[in-house]
């Protein structure tokens, strides 16, 4: 089998049922296309945050052996220091390597912090400032920082230079996309196998979108998100990507009833607003499909779509914490933030996000957020489409996680893992290669799976998942019986979870992990 071209794209906080072939309303015909001809794996893993998931997807390593323990500010020590270390390699590194040509349009966020007012700060290329020119890509547009606006973002960067002026017509989602396709063509022609990371900000807040694709979906979800919650889970179920026995997780204690919501037409703006931010991203990677088969190369592409995060649940400037915006737009008026209620979102001045009860939503069926290790936190819905190779259409249900994708590109690729790179002894690789899943064969992964972001951790073994919510005690659920984790069985597993928590102590302390709060 030849070398394939690999397309590893990554939405940024999409929910499990955000998409259509997870159980969403909303319309992502492209992403549905992939599915119905390759695989779904129902339980795929993230690592619950932004930078720790980017961070692990790119090394095959948990987030403090890549460097980002936690985000992108240096806590002092290597698992905390905000940047890929240098005895991590990169998925780009690995495959330059085996003589790909290596893409990447989108978000990085893996090189230190770059504060969004302070540009003076800013110094790419830097010691602790890594770019992905400096790990291994040969291309780059995108933006290094976390978040941003759609219409002006900030540190947007192509191939090493600034860009600091945008046409009228600029949305970020699209120049993801139109770069990328650029890419693909300009790599083609080299007659090298190419690896494009394609790294979207939507459908990550501010709640920025075209205005025809909001009128797509306004007045859709004036039923509420209680009644979405409830739909989606059905569409999972009778997908199959959900087992029925699983009931759906009570609405979360910080939301309310839709039917005592007194804003209903703001709160379906809110959430059109979001729909069209995914739906834009669809449009584009629609796109994307077009080069692949104009060029005669889908059949030997692979392409795998994950999502960073859960949903979230963050309500900005009102709970006291936004870092990531420019206060004026180049014109001069000023960007208001916040979630005011009747300021209708989608404007390049205005900085909102779709809260806590739409990002339970989200999350259907299962309990918490972004940031959280909770299965609302980290299950990612996942798609991978390579005819080449999937025999036929299927749902995969064994658990997998980011760190498995960097071995499964690599064994496709026939690209060896090394011991060594540019003169630093290199880290054994964490994850497992998935392709016999792909092939069609029965497969499990031979190691538990870790979680620790912000003192929240789990391990899980087999079926038996141990969880904690920081500070409180640890919570046991068998997967099989109860994935929405609704019967916690501590208190009866005593002996499994001191075995459990001695796993997970282990692991914490091989990857240098810190007691949170961080010092």
């Amino acid at each position: 089998m030849p070398q394939p071209n690999i397309i590893l794209i990554l939405a940024d906080d999409l929910g499990y049922s955000d998409i259509g072939c997870f159980g969403s309303e909303v319309a992502t015909p492209n992403l549905d296309r992939l599915a119905s001809g390759g695989a779904r794996f129902s339980q795929m893993y993230s690592f619950a945050r932004c930078c720790p998931s980017r961070a692990a997807l790119l090394t095959g390593l948990h987030p403090h052996q890549a460097g980002v323990g936690h985000m992108m500010d240096n806590r002092g020590t290597r698992a905390y220091q905000g940047y890929l270390r240098d005895d991590a390699v990169t998925i780009a590194e690995l495959l330059k390597g085996a003589g790909y040509t290596t893409l990447m349009s989108g978000k990085w966020h893996v090189g230190g912090f770059l504060p969004a007012r302070e540009p003076e700060r800013w110094r790419p290329g830097a010691p602790g400032f890594p770019t992905p020119l400096d790990r291994g890509f040969d291309r780059f547009f995108g933006t290094l920082a976390g978040a941003g606006s759609f219409f002006h973002p900030h540190a947007l960067m192509e191939d090493g230079e600034f860009i600091n002026e945008y046409p009228d017509d600029f949305y970020y989602t699209d120049a993801i996309s139109d770069k990328a396709g650029e890419m693909i063509v300009d790599a083609h022609e080299q007659g090298a196998p190419f690896f494009l990371h394609l790294a979207y900000t939507a459908p990550h807040w501010p709640l920025h979108a075209p205005p025809e694709d909001i009128a797509k979906y306004e007045g859709r979800y004036r039923a509420g998100w209680d009644a979405l919650r409830q739909q989606r889970h059905e569409e999972l179920n009778s997908l199959g990507i959900l087992d029925p026995v699983w009931r759906i997780s009570p609405r979360d204690a910080d939301s309310h009833p839709w039917e005592d919501n007194g804003e209903k037409e703001w709160e379906d703006l809110r959430m059109a607003t979001y729909a069209a931010m995914i739906d834009r991203m669809d449009q584009g990677i629609g796109r994307i499909l077009q080069t692949l088969d104009a060029l005669q190369i889908s059949d030997n592409t692979m392409i795998i779509f994950l999502s960073d995060n859960g949903g979230c649940a963050e309500y900005l400037a009102e709970d006291g914490w936004i870092n990531s915006y420019v206060p004026n737009l180049p014109d001069g008026r000023p960007v208001l933030i916040g979630n005011r209620v009747g300021m209708r979102p989608g404007p390049a001045d205005t900085y909102m996000s779709y809260d806590l009860p739409w990002a339970n939503a989200s999350n259907s069926p299962f309990r918490l957020y972004k940031h959280w290790v909770h299965e609302g936190g980290i299950s990612s819905p996942c798609i991978v489409h390579y005819p080449a190779l999937i025999p036929e259409p299927a749902i995969i249900h064994s658990p997998t996680q980011f760190i498995d994708v960097l071995p499964t590109c690599a064994d496709l690729a026939g690209a060896a893992y090394p011991e060594e790179f540019n003169g630093c002894a290199i880290q054994p690789v964490e994850g497992e290669s998935f392709r016999p899943a792909l092939e069609g064969a029965a497969w499990l992964r031979d190691n538990p799976l870790y979680w620790e972001h912000e003192g929240n951790r789990a391990v899980r073994v087999g079926d038996w998942k141990l969880v904690s919510k920081h500070p409180e005690d640890w919570e046991l659920y068998n997967m099989r019986e109860d994935r929405t984790e609704l019967q916690d069985l501590s208190p009866g597993e005593k002996d499994r979870v001191r075995s459990m928590s001695a796993l997970y102590d282990a692991w914490a302390e091989r990857c240098e992990v810190r007691p949170w709060p961080l010092d």
